[in-house]
């Protein structure tokens, strides 16, 4: 008990249900008796609060100020320190927005330059990776080799016994040097300009929709300069093959922070 008003209510109890007297019962909460007599003067703000409710449901991005601005037009006028206190005993403190930090991982083969996966996920294990270095396996065949950083979902035993397990080597680039893994840096570079800071993303779903129809673009219709204007698709079936003949998978994971608003 802290406040006067719950000191007063203790006093009452003790009163009713002890039957101690007032002077006792005021002695023993530790109160005096002048302030457990007191009746507050001030108006029922009851409809008040009621309609500051309504309106902070109605307006969930209104601070304060601009519901109080709502409330004047209807002819209810607190001043502001007072709209504060009620805004805050209410609870409608507008929580500010974050936007939520996603992962992605990038894979590339080096001879074709290729995408071969655009993986999008707020978090991303390394028996996810796995999995998905299945998929592409399944469709393209197994590499002879996988080139990566050092990132803790690539380090992991799930990644180490999948390499065993399949027989492919895993090389992993020397820390903090980027320039080792040369085409999947230049890829995320080109992935972050041309999608990434271009795109508001709204949800997972949707940022998973752009990255397919960036992916597709960038493998059927973006000329690449290292490929002489060809795109990777083309050298991929120049010869009639599906994929290049035992491709080296590169591969990378990389953090998005979308700008604005919450994923």
């Amino acid at each position: 008990m802290v406040t006067p008003g719950a000191k007063r209510n203790a006093v009452a109890h003790a009163q009713e249900c002890h039957g101690l007297s007032e002077r006792r019962a005021c002695g023993l909460i530790g109160i005096a008796r002048r302030v457990a007599r007191y009746q507050p003067s001030h108006a029922d703000d009851a409809g008040l609060r009621k309609r500051l409710r309504e309106l902070a449901a109605e307006r969930r991005r209104f601070g304060y100020r601009r519901l109080g601005y709502l409330l004047a037009r209807e002819g209810l006028a607190p001043n502001h320190k007072k709209l504060l206190r009620l805004y805050r005993e209410e609870g409608l403190k507008v929580c500010r927005r974050g936007g939520r930090r996603f992962r992605i991982l990038c894979v590339v083969d080096d001879f074709t330059r290729e995408c071969l996966a655009l993986v999008a996920d707020t978090s991303l294990s390394g028996a996810r990776v796995a999995r998905e270095l299945d998929a592409i396996v399944a469709l393209r065949g197994k590499p002879l080799g996988v080139m990566s950083d050092n990132g803790t979902e690539l380090t992991s035993t799930s990644i180490l016994r999948w390499s065993q397990e399949r027989r492919v080597e895993w090389h992993y680039i020397t820390p903090g040097k980027p320039t080792q893994n040369a085409f999947v840096e230049s890829f995320n570079g080109r992935l972050r300009d041309e999608c990434l800071n271009e795109t508001l993303f709204t949800s997972m779903q949707q940022a998973r929709a752009v990255l397919a129809a960036w992916q597709q673009d960038y493998n059927t219709v973006r000329p690449h300069s290292k490929l002489g204007g060809r795109t990777p698709a083309q050298i991929a079936g120049q010869r009639g093959w599906g994929h290049a003949p035992n491709p080296v998978g590169i591969t990378s994971t990389i953090s998005h922070q979308p700008r604005g608003l919450s994923v």
